[in-house]
């Protein structure tokens, strides 16, 4: 199993910086119409380029790792999915080349609203340009050319990661031989986009915010809590909450006395894990990369979705989904397997019963390792 208390941590020994110098001479062009003059992205990589340059992955995360997936030599600090990168592993670092890169837009080393506006001399903050997941996987692209790598042997995420994937096999057909996309969609659903405009209507209303432009001093930590929690409690399955928490009570020496402060064990793991998270995860770059979720449609790269997965020419997909998910549910993973079948592309389709919900990638060793290295093994002679 993962080490879930390491799910989200921001470590730095192994993380490179690269300022990309392959873009168009008057800097990145986005999704949206803005660009960026000069982009820097923060990633980490396992395992050896082989001579042919043809042996790389590409791993794209959802909203909230760094780009440490793994441990290493340099770090040996458990990543957010240490089971499944490492020597022998399902994407096994002794044959493959393994990059991955913390997403455009995001707070751990990679331009974000937290870097530094060329034009001002001062952080970006809400003034950042929109960010979409196209952005992300074109990020992408050009790392790994930076990297060496025209073409990649395959493109594997979750959740954001597996959009961010999907993206850069439609805006870069060719360019992938294979592709990994757990628990996506090809498009957000009106629960996702409640759930996540509720975030960061929470972000936005604490009066530390400051429309974007709060010091280090003076973050919206109460906003930022409140959005995780409400977060914690759509990755996960009810029948997994009740397993795990029942309705056990704080001893009583963890009790405050105040009227109306927690009394249950849910309760207390709510509050430790937001409290973990607000120190190690900038306000605004959470309401960016949300904002990102909500618009992706692949529809928007044709007439339909159709039209838009037909633009995606890789050799073979495999679409992962999990039973228990409520953000990303099995039937939009179904809806990304028929489409890619529907349009000429080769499809493994498994669906996987978790009680873990959503985050069940994170740490679902036992169901989801065998289902990544069987489909990987196969694309191997």
């Amino acid at each position: 199993m993962a080490d879930e208390e390491n799910a989200y941590t921001f470590t730095t020994r192994a993380t490179r910086h690269i300022t990309l110098g392959n873009l168009p001479a008057d800097g990145m062009h986005l999704w949206r119409g803005e660009r960026l003059p000069e982009v820097t992205l923060a990633y980490e990589s396992w395992g050896e380029l082989n001579p042919a340059a043809d042996n790389a992955i590409i791993i794209f995360t959802g909203l909230s790792p760094s780009a440490h997936a793994a441990s290493s030599a340099e770090d040996p600090s458990p990543g957010w999915w240490e089971y499944m990168v490492g020597p022998g592993k399902a994407i096994d670092t002794e044959r493959f080349f393994v990059v991955c890169a913390n997403s455009l837009g995001g707070c751990y080393g990679s331009t974000g609203p937290g870097s530094l506006n060329p034009n001002t001399g001062e952080a970006y903050g809400a003034d950042f340009p929109d960010v979409t997941v196209e952005d992300i996987a074109s990020s992408g692209y050009y790392l790994m050319r930076e990297l060496g790598v025209e073409k990649i042997h395959a493109a594997a995420g979750s959740s954001m990661g597996g959009m961010s994937a999907i993206a850069y096999a439609m805006q870069y057909p060719g360019a992938i031989k294979y592709l990994i996309s757990i628990s996506a969609a090809t498009q957000a659903l009106p629960l996702t986009i409640a759930l996540r405009s509720l975030q960061r209507e929470i972000i936005r209303s604490d009066p530390d915010w400051n429309n974007g432009h709060y010091s280090d001093a003076h973050r919206p930590l109460s906003g930022m809590s409140l959005a995780r929690k409400l977060g914690l409690v759509s990755y996960r399955a009810a029948d997994e909450w009740n397993s795990k928490f029942d309705r056990s009570r704080l001893p009583p020496e963890k009790l405050s006395g105040k009227r109306f402060e927690r009394e249950f064990e849910i309760e207390n793991y709510l509050e430790y894990n937001a409290r973990k998270f607000i120190h190690s995860f900038d306000p605004n770059s959470y309401l960016y990369l949300s904002r990102a979720m909500d618009w992706f449609d692949i529809a928007e790269h044709g007439e339909s979705i159709s039209d838009g997965m037909s633009k995606i020419d890789v050799e073979k997909a495999l679409v992962v989904g999990v039973t228990t998910d409520i953000l990303f549910p099995a039937r939009q993973q179904r809806e990304i397997a028929d489409a890619m079948r529907a349009t000429g592309t080769d499809v493994d389709y498994i669906e996987i019963d978790s009680v873990n919900g959503h985050d069940a990638f994170l740490i679902d060793d036992e169901h989801f390792s065998p289902v990544v290295k069987n489909f990987l093994d196969g694309t191997v002679a």
